[in-house]
């Protein structure tokens, strides 16, 4: 005879896994800050990858906290646990603790059967810049505070190949942005609309990466370079490695060698054959879309 615990995980169809992955950012642009909330505006294609946590959602002992997603939908279940296996460097500017909170998401949407995408998102809004766009895999172009999206044509991964070069210590996302305004790395709004219709632009046939080396421009590189020194020396190595882009991803301190042509992932994989005897030791990935972290049984 089934129990009434496993009567109510098949009526939630748990446990349940979701693969969290990272993401990067091809080209940063940031704008002045926004009057309603003091967050600044910036615009930034934002690339999920292969590099991943993986979580795992099931029941839990009574007593467990209840979340943002039971009080937006009214779902009431018996108290879930969470868990994690990280992957994802912290405070790496890859994204790691965003790609949780949207997995994580996607999660309580499956076990309870309620809530859209959209829903999701404005829940993430809340959560952190990079939560919606991680809500859907994939990659967007995103513009406000990260909160405005605009779907982009998914790259073909086998000709896109990723070089990630870990740092040895994080960065304050916070303190970087609070240099980028000490150094006056600001653009005007203007400035930064342009940037987001060149991406547009630039991306809309499914290209890999934009042709024109500006629109890969981080605009927090400086900030995090001057909190970071030892970023420089990561960039040169992505580029003696045979990188044909080296940039930082995000906020830093984490360096990407970008492979984009053909044997992408090939390539990145030789050049992180050739740093083998680097600390933290390279990782290679390459772009991702929806169905990479769709959540399936556990």
């Amino acid at each position: 005879m089934p129990t009434e615990a496993s009567r109510m995980d098949e009526l939630l169809a748990l446990p349940a896994r979701a693969l969290a992955p990272a993401k990067i950012n091809l080209g940063l642009f940031l704008g002045p800050t926004r009057a309603q909330d003091g967050k600044h505006e910036l615009v930034t294609v934002m690339q999920s990858i292969s590099l991943a946590d993986e979580l795992t959602l099931e029941r839990a002992p009574a007593g467990v906290e209840q979340e943002a997603f039971r009080a937006a939908t009214g779902w009431e279940a018996p108290p879930l646990r969470l868990s994690i296996v990280k992957r994802i460097p912290v405070a790496a500017g890859l994204g790691g603790g965003s790609a949780d909170a949207a997995a994580a998401l996607r999660l309580a949407r499956h076990a309870a059967g309620l809530g859209d995408d959209q829903m999701l998102r404005e829940l993430g809004v809340a959560l952190g810049a990079d939560v919606p766009a991680q809500i859907v895999p994939g990659r967007w172009l995103a513009g406000g505070a990260g909160e405005l999206l605009e779907a982009l044509p998914d790259p073909n991964p086998a000709s896109f190949g990723l070089l990630v070069l870990p740092a040895a210590g994080g960065l304050s996302t916070a303190e970087v942005y609070a240099e980028a305004d000490r150094l006056s790395l600001v653009r005007s709004f203007e400035a930064l609309q342009e940037r987001r219709r060149a991406l547009r632009r630039a991306l809309e046939l499914s290209a890999a990466v934009p042709a024109a080396s500006e629109l890969l421009e981080n605009d927090l590189a400086p900030a995090a370079i001057s909190l970071c020194p030892e970023i420089a020396a990561a960039l040169s190595e992505a580029r003696e490695a045979g990188a044909e882009i080296a940039l930082v991803s995000g906020s830093g301190p984490t360096v990407l060698g970008l492979f984009p042509h053909a044997n992408g992932l090939g390539r990145a994989e030789r050049a992180a054959a050739g740093l083998e005897d680097r600390a933290p030791v390279p990782i290679c990935a390459t772009p991702v879309d929806a169905a990479f972290a769709r959540v399936t049984s556990a």
